[in-house]
Order: C-alpha cells, then sequence, then structure tokens
C-alpha cells in the first residue's frame, strides 16, 4: 500500500480445489504494510475503507482484459463480510454492477 486503507479480498474459483467457493480477507493499508499473494485461478476485489487509496499491483504475466470477470459483490453464496462504511454499499463501475454471481461464474478446471 502506497497510501489509504483497502478491504482486500480473494475467491477461490478453482472447481476441484479443497477451498473452492470460499473467501479471505484483509485488511491493507500503507500503515500495517501487509500483502495478500492472489494466486492464480483466483477473483480479487477491493472495497476502499480510507477517503481514498493507492496501492500496487504485482503479477504473475501481462494483463489481458479480455480474460477479465467480475463476481458480485454482495453474491449471498459466498457471504463476503464487507467493512461497509456505514452500513452503504460501494459505489460500483459499471462492469462491477454487471458483475455474475458466483453459481453462474466461470471456474478454473
Amino acid at each position: 500500500m502506497v497510501s489509504g486503507e483497502v478491504f482486500d479480498v480473494a475467491v477461490d474459483l478453482r472447481k476441484h480445489s479443497s477451498t473452492f467457493g470460499q473467501w479471505v480477507g484483509m485488511t491493507l493499508s500503507a500503515e500495517n504494510k501487509r500483502m495478500l499473494w492472489v494466486p492464480p485461478g483466483f477473483a480479487h476485489g477491493f472495497y476502499v475503507i480510507s477517503e481514498s487509496a493507492e496501492f500496487i499491483y504485482k503479477c504473475t504475466d501481462f494483463y489481458a482484459p479480455e480474460y477479465e470477470r467480475s463476481l458480485r459483490w454482495d453474491d449471498p453464496d459466498l457471504a463476503i463480510t464487507w467493512p461497509l462504511i456505514a452500513g452503504q454499499p460501494p459505489a460500483l463501475s459499471s462492469k462491477d454492477a454487471a458483475a455474475v454471481s458466483f453459481r453462474n461464474a466461470e471456474y478454473f478446471p
């Protein structure tokens, strides 16, 4: 994290994994200097907790937008415990507003 604070989440989309459909989330901030490794086969999302945030990704391959997908942030099957500010839903990009449910997602073999 360069500045600010986010709640960072990874969801296992590897169909034959023992942790398929499970998620992990942690708070990353400039202050705590934590990092979250998200391996291939996982969905990744974050929620900005501070007024603004800037953080850096380290990736295993080049960005390929044609392979990008979105899961619903509030999917009931995943039941991610987002630390929502004042209980208000997040502002979403148009891509994230059109996200699919976990049940309808593309999984990894």
